[in-house]
């Protein structure tokens, strides 16, 4: 369901991006084709470099139908960023492609605690990550980037996943596919 980017799905992504049901909540709003295709190549490049970590979501046919992104990685530490498709929504594809992403990044990757901010007008994202067990608010918990990330207006509510506390699900989910 989730694969390493590459520029051959760029058409495809943008096309949905540009959806005005998805465009306001995307991180990098580009502006034409050719912007989106800069914008992926220098998310390959910072791949490269270690600094994020950017798959495509595909459907079960194999097509391109968002993204999950891990950006500004320090100290084993780095915000989540997705979209997907208005096609696709209410099909459970974000929850799959979280605990996806989730699993890649504390099994494969060497990362701890992974943020999210989503706009608190943005219902069906909180919806969509509050139905994960592994998710908390963390708006108290985490004050200082909750600050950070409001520095002018409180437009997001804070979220985040620890390594040890989604592999707990983790382990949880694979005993009972076992069963």
């Amino acid at each position: 369901m989730l694969k390493k980017r590459d520029l051959h799905e760029c058409y495809s992504l943008y096309n949905l991006m540009i959806d005005p049901m998805v465009f306001p909540y995307v991180r990098y709003k580009c502006q034409s084709y050719e912007e989106y295709l800069f914008i992926t190549k220098q998310l390959i490049v910072e791949e490269e470099q270690e600094t994020s970590i950017s798959r495509t979501i595909l459907n079960e046919m194999g097509h391109p139908i968002g993204t999950v992104d891990l950006y500004n990685i320090v100290n084993k530490t780095g915000f989540l960023a997705t979209w997907i498709g208005t096609p696709y929504f209410g099909k459970g594809y974000n929850q799959r492609a979280k605990k996806s992403i989730f699993a890649e990044l504390f099994l494969q990757h060497n990362i701890e605690t992974v943020f999210m901010k989503i706009r608190k007008q943005n219902i069906r994202s909180k919806k969509a990550v509050e139905k994960l067990q592994y998710v908390k608010l963390a708006n108290d918990t985490s004050p200082e980037i909750y600050e950070s990330i409001n520095s002018t207006d409180k437009i997001y509510d804070l979220y985040h996943v620890e390594r040890l506390s989604f592999l707990a699900s983790y382990h949880d989910m694979q005993y009972v596919v076992a069963t």
